[in-house]
């Protein structure tokens, strides 16, 4: 069974670091395209960063590009999301997701399967 799970998320002062997790299980990080998505309330789920199957590219959103780092650890099979310089409207579920296909192809509609999501607050 193909799955993902989330981690890492919570409550955290402006300013701060949160540094959440994706591990994958029922198949190898390193032949999919993984990326961050996120969904804050009231608004539409967004892309935030993916990261390539070999690891050596990755993208971001203009909105978080210097504050966020996307990463994975092959051995253990999962990809990370460090934000640093957390903002309110950074407060979201984030969400990952996998695909099979080509980097830099890594839009919601690309994605062949989710996570269930972690929670982010970062309060005004």
């Amino acid at each position: 069974q193909l799955q993902l799970v989330e981690s890492g998320g919570g409550l955290v002062q402006p300013g701060g670091s949160l540094r959440l997790s994706c591990v994958a299980s029922g198949f190898i990080v390193d032949y999919y395209v993984i990326g961050w998505f996120r969904q804050a309330p009231g608004k539409e789920r967004e892309g935030v960063s993916c990261i390539s199957s070999s690891g050596s590219d990755t993208n971001y959103v203009d909105s978080v590009k210097g504050r966020f780092t996307i990463s994975k650890n092959s051995t253990k099979n999962t990809v990370y999301l460090q934000m640093n310089s957390l903002k309110p409207e950074d407060t979201a579920v984030y969400y990952c997701a996998a695909t099979q296909g080509s980097f830099p192809y890594c839009y919601e509609s690309d994605m062949d399967f989710w996570g269930k999501g972690t929670l982010v607050i970062v309060p005004s």
